[in-house]
């Protein structure tokens, strides 16, 4: 009864390393199989060593994003400017479907430029001419924001964004 134990739990161990064996002896030409291409080791380390001369050093990271420090401040003049252009990339025909949208947002656009010029490190000074376009525009409207008020003054909203981001544009350093 013991032998027989015995054998049986020494056939599986037998297989197995008949097996191992057999794997370890396979021997070919062509390198580590017939579907993979043999490559000369001589060749393989002459393009490693081809390959890490030609890869440029990396430069050291450089931040180019300003992160406004206290997050309720005013927003930065060049976050409200880009939101102002970007109103560029939307309109409407006079009494169209979208109007009510897009001059509301124009609208808007102009009084987040308005409020963060007057609160930049320059000084409202430093922006002089938008924030008196924008003031000229707040009286224009009286308070009414209603879509048909903006309509009325559709000409006047479109214009002063026109001349804001015309002046913009002559003043980089305020924006980018």
């Amino acid at each position: 009864m013991l032998m027989r134990t015995g054998l049986r739990a020494a056939i599986p161990a037998v297989i197995l390393g008949a097996l191992l064996a057999g794997c370890s002896a396979a021997t070919t030409t062509d390198g580590p199989g017939s579907d993979v291409p043999y490559v000369d080791p001589s060749a393989a380390e002459a393009a490693a060593v081809k390959a890490e001369a030609s890869l440029m050093p990396t430069p050291s990271p450089t931040p180019t994003l300003i992160i406004q420090e206290d997050p309720n401040a005013p927003e930065l003049v060049r976050d409200a400017f880009a939101g102002l252009q970007a109103t560029y990339q939307d309109g409407c025909a006079p009494g169209g479907a979208n109007c009510a949208y897009f001059l509301g947002r124009v609208n808007d656009e102009l009084n987040r430029l308005d409020t963060s010029m007057k609160a930049d490190k320059k000084g409202p000074g430093h922006f002089k001419e938008p924030i008196a376009w924008v003031g000229a525009l707040r009286t224009t409207l009286d308070g009414d924001v209603s879509t048909p008020n903006l309509e009325k003054h559709r000409s006047e909203l479109i214009g002063t964004r026109d001349r804001i981001n015309t002046w913009m544009q002559g003043h980089p350093e305020d924006y980018r």
